[in-house]
Order: structure tokens, then C-alpha cells, then sequence
């Protein structure tokens, strides 16, 4: 009972021609409708992707070079994530325009200030 993989038909896939176009619309439309978001989203954008931009160098140096104070890698690399987490929800409580958390701005970049005081915190107490 040998399965001869000959005899399966061939599968080709053949890209469709209007798949590139149809990408290109949905870059710009995309670009389009994040433009007309307030610039403290677009702000709040711009540092999470560099917070996970960090936890990935740090990730990339501590695979070649190695990790060898691990604690300072762990702190950091946590600093990096805790942040991205903090952002996100931040960006979740000022970018929701149902006011479906009823709170106002102003308690959402307070409750963000102080769980970031205490992220850093205990990051700076992990590192001894």
C-alpha cells in the first residue's frame, strides 16, 4: 500500500490579477482613515511601536550576544511589554469613541501615569 505521489494532481495557486490593486486600495483607504485619527492616538501609536521595537533589540542581543546579567535583560525586555500593555490600554480608554469606559481623559492619563509608576517600580526593584 504505497502512496505514489505522482499520480496526485499538481496544485498550482495563480495570484489574481486585481489582488495587487485591491492591496493598494486597502493601504489607501487605511492611510486615509488613520489620518483623520487626533494626533494623541497617532502619538500613542508611535510609542508603542517603539517600546515593541525595543523588546525586540533587546530580545535580538540578548539570542546573539547572550543574556548574561539576566536581570537586567528581564527588567528591561518587561519594561518594554509592560509599557506596550499600559499604551494599549490607554489608547483603548482615549481612542473608544462610544465613551464606553466613562471616564474622562484626564483619569485615563492619570490611571496610565501611576501604573506606570509602579511598573517601574518593581522593574528598578527586580534589577537589585
Amino acid at each position: 500500500a504505497l502512496l505514489c505521489l505522482s499520480s496526485l494532481p499538481a496544485i498550482v495557486i495563480h495570484p489574481h490579477p486585481t489582488a495587487m490593486t485591491s492591496l493598494g486600495s486597502i493601504i489607501t483607504s487605511f492611510s486615509k482613515s488613520y489620518a483623520e485619527k487626533s494626533a494623541k492616538l497617532r502619538i500613542i501609536d508611535a510609542f508603542i511601536v517603539f517600546a515593541l521595537t525595543t523588546a525586540a533589540i533587546l530580545f535580538g542581543y540578548a539570542c546573539v550576544v547572550g543574556s548574561f546579567p539576566f536581570n537586567s535583560f528581564l527588567s528591561g525586555f518587561i519594561s518594554c511589554i509592560g509599557t506596550t500593555v499600559l499604551l494599549s490600554s490607554l489608547r483603548t480608554q482615549l481612542g473608544s469613541g462610544s465613551n464606553e469606559f466613562e471616564i474622562s481623559e484626564e483619569r485615563a492619563f492619570g490611571d496610565f501615569i501611576s501604573a506606570n509608576i509602579v511598573l517601574h517600580l518593581a522593574v528598578v526593584n527586580f534589577l537589585g
